[in-house]
């Protein structure tokens, strides 16, 4: 690691490609990618004064081939630190208890339709198993529910399969994980069991997204909408199926890079680079309404 907050593009650059060449999911892009890093520094492409503007172009050129939003240099005003991933739980610790467990809203509208919201985030499973419980639980006995996922960033896929677990009525396979380091895959279920009450697999379910839904999030909207379980109503979504590792590269510069990739059972890829494509397309400050319109519909028939 770079050790002098001085600004010297080289070094980080080399650690940068070769951290691509050792640890991304498609290793024959690795390849690609890391040596148009090592183009770009010798046509002096990185010859900037500020980290800053070096995570811009560096990012700019980690993603341009295969278009991988995952795959980026991240600058960070403050240096990072050996505490750094301390700092980050404390902050996402911060955003989980200010936003009622990730679950900040549960709403009735009319006509008994139900309205959960999911943000920031989903949090880690074993902080957000209890409150994500009571919220679904209590949506349960609404006649159609609306999960509203348009400011969610992303999160865990093990609280994923918690909450596709309250809205299908049997086991059922969701997601394959396939890792670089790895030698076989790693699938995803929902539960046989869950605590409180399941809405179920059968009554209307709407999903809203946005151009924000990002990571678990759209893999949340992704396996509903391939399952044929529910509409997505709102905006395409960001694109980022690949689950990734951060390393510091400069005090104030974080690689990171995708180390595995989701395949869907039924659609056989997933929705990296094309994010999630709604199924009723419109501006995400209109899909509530928009869903809401279609749930009173569909239950009125």
């Amino acid at each position: 690691m770079t050790t002098s907050t001085k600004l010297l593009p080289a070094p980080v650059i080399d650690e940068t490609a070769q951290l691509v060449l050792d640890q991304y999911v498609f290793p024959e892009i690795g390849e690609q990618v890391a040596g148009l890093l090592q183009q770009r520094l010798a046509e002096g492409a990185y010859d900037v004064d500020s980290a800053e503007e070096l995570a811009r172009l560096v990012t700019v050129d980690l993603q341009s081939v295969n278009g991988d939003r995952h795959l980026r240099l991240k600058h960070h005003v403050d240096p990072v630190s050996p505490q750094q991933g301390a700092a980050t739980l404390d902050a996402m610790r911060r955003d989980f208890d200010t936003s009622l467990g990730g679950a900040p809203l549960v709403q009735l509208l009319d006509g008994g339709i139900a309205v959960v919201k999911l943000a920031p985030m989903l949090f880690p499973l074993e902080w957000a198993a209890e409150p994500l419980a009571a919220a679904l639980t209590l949506a349960s006995r609404a006649q159609a529910l609306i999960v509203d996922l348009r400011a969610n960033r992303g999160g865990d896929p093990d609280t994923v399969a918690f909450v596709c677990s309250y809205l299908l009525d049997q086991r059922t396979h969701l997601n394959t994980m396939h890792w670089r380091s790895r030698e076989g895959s790693e699938q995803s279920w929902s539960l046989p069991h869950v605590p409180g009450a399941r809405f179920g697999g059968s009554k209307p379910l709407y999903v809203l997204s946005s151009d924000s839904t990002f990571s678990a999030a759209e893999e949340l909207a992704y396996n509903l909408q391939q399952l044929g379980r529910a509409v997505v109503v709102g905006e395409r979504t960001r694109g980022g199926a690949h689950p990734c590792k951060g390393w510091t590269v400069h005090p104030h510069l974080e690689v990171t890079v995708p180390m595995g990739r989701a395949i869907n059972p039924v659609s056989g890829t997933n929705w990296e680079g094309t994010g999630v494509q709604p199924d009723i397309a419109c501006a995400a400050v209109d899909a509530l309404d928009q869903a809401h319109t279609l749930a009173l519909t569909q239950l009125a028939r």
